[in-house]
């Protein structure tokens, strides 16, 4: 298994380079080249679409040499007014700001330069070099010009504001693969609290392009350990789900099911006038809707639609309501779109159906995420879109699940698969937690496994949406 690099960078030295910022910042190394098997091509490919960026150079002699680029460069020569190199030998630091902004930035397949003041480059053998120098691009350096210099190693940080990244998570969650693996079995091995429940049924509702199929499609790749390419994943503008779909996660491929099945719906619409409706949400909570019911506008479920369940079983309604939203998308949703969001909250409510949000994306609107959704509790971006979300349903933050969906990738990833199934795992607990209260288990049917309950749906008068 691959070691995680670690920075030579210690701690004098970094508080030094952290005072050449105006603003509170921090470093993530985002590269170490490598001793052997150097391309110089790994090293351009780390540098983000968007970001800030500091090269620092290890020389032998013990100094640091470093150069920082405020934007991510493009190919060739470019201007970059905020860049500046600097020099840290021990105690003593200088930051040599550009002063000639044409040109300060060189950035090609086989070269990384400032100006003439420092550049890294693949030599003919494909080798590492550093050079260094002085030239009118920077403010004068007074470094002496070497070609080849020794150098120990060569690192690339992204700079991030500490506004960005919290020093401490708000959330906690163990990113272990022990912690993966724990939280796997714990699905696998998941029974409802109610004996008359087999299956927990999710239901999964939100607008166009939230990520509903998508998350159904990733929660089952977790668990066959690659990502699954199904056909019911699409992008339309409009949704690709138009009927209801009930997918049963399994244990592996081939495997038993496990006790959750996830349910998917057309999208929601702004209004009462496009998507899914309030009336049609509500008869496949209740368990009226018949299993692959393709939603029309002007032909709502009613008693005449076909396969319709006058009397649905516990087992053929829904047990969680779980809303999707975008957080790409969350912080401009649609008045119209809030109130269904908020309607449909208010009459779940009323059916005493445990509710929770699921925020995806997670990756997109926060850079620290995008390289490891790990941060995604650090993430003071996703901090404040999950209040959003939180808000546009109303419902606690405590009840935002924030989830990096597999769209680009073609293997599953740990931290990717611990933040699905943390996010599983706290569904099923909203479930048991609901039927701990409506189902308490009779003294003679007690067991070490709390909340069980052997009352049929009938004998449950209080339970939820039981009395349809």
């Amino acid at each position: 298994m691959a070691h995680a690099a670690v920075s030579a960078l210690d701690l004098g030295s970094e508080k030094l380079l952290l005072q050449f910022f105006p603003e509170p910042v921090r470093l993530q190394l985002l590269y170490k080249v490598p001793h052997r098997g150097f391309k110089m091509s790994d090293f351009i490919s780390k540098f983000d679409q968007e970001g800030r960026f500091v090269v620092i150079v290890y020389l032998e002699s013990g100094t640091m040499k470093g150069g920082y680029m405020s934007k991510r460069p493009g190919f060739y020569c470019q201007e970059d007014r905020g860049a500046f190199v600097f020099e840290i030998d021990h105690q003593i630091s200088n930051v040599f700001p550009v002063v000639n902004h044409r040109n300060s930035i060189i950035f090609n397949k086989e070269k990384i330069g400032f100006g003439d003041c420092l550049n890294i480059y693949s030599n003919k053998d494909k080798t590492l070099c550093v050079d260094v120098g002085s030239d009118d691009t920077y403010t004068p350096t007074d470094w002496s010009y070497e070609y080849e210099v020794p150098f120990m190693d060569v690192e690339l940080h992204r700079i991030q504001s500490v506004g960005d990244v919290l020093l401490n998570p708000w959330r906690e969650l163990s990113w272990t693969e022990k912690g993966r693996g724990s939280l796997r079995k714990n699905l696998v091995s998941f029974k409802p609290a109610c004996q008359s429940l087999n299956q927990v049924r999710v239901l999964l509702m939100g607008p166009p392009g939230s990520g509903k199929s998508s998350f159904i499609n990733s929660v089952r790749s977790v668990m066959f350990g690659r990502v699954l390419l199904l056909p019911f994943i699409g992008t339309a503008t409009k949704g690709f789900i138009k009927k209801l779909k009930s997918y049963d996660i399994r244990s592996e491929r081939g495997g038993k099911p496990t006790a959750l099945t996830l349910c998917d719906v057309l999208a929601l619409g702004d209004g009462e006038t496009t998507g899914l409706t309030l009336p049609d949400a509500l008869a496949v909570i209740k368990g009226h809707a018949p299993e692959g019911h393709k939603f029309q506008s002007d032909a709502p479920i009613k008693a005449e639609t076909s396969g319709y369940r006058p009397n649905p079983s516990v087992n053929d309604q829904i047990h969680c309501a779980v809303f999707v939203l975008n957080a790409c998308q969350v912080m401009t949703t649609s008045e119209d779109l809030t109130e269904t969001l908020r309607t449909l909250q208010a009459e779940i409510s009323d059916l005493d159906i445990p509710q929770v949000v699921l925020l995806t994306h997670v990756d997109q609107v926060c850079h620290a995420v995008q390289e490891d959704v790990k941060f995604v509790y650090s993430s003071r971006i996703l901090q404040e879109k999950m209040q959003k979300a939180a808000e546009v349903v109303g419902l606690p933050v405590s009840y935002v699940l924030p989830v990096k969906n597999y769209s680009s990738e073609l293997s599953v990833s740990c931290n990717t698969d611990i933040l699905l199934l943390s996010a599983v795992h706290h569904i099923l607990q909203a479930v048991d937690d609901t039927f701990e209260d409506y189902c308490p288990p009779t003294p003679a049917d007690a067991s070490p496994v709390t909340g069980i309950c052997s009352a049929s749906p009938v004998q449950c008068q209080s339970s939820p949406v039981f009395n349809v």
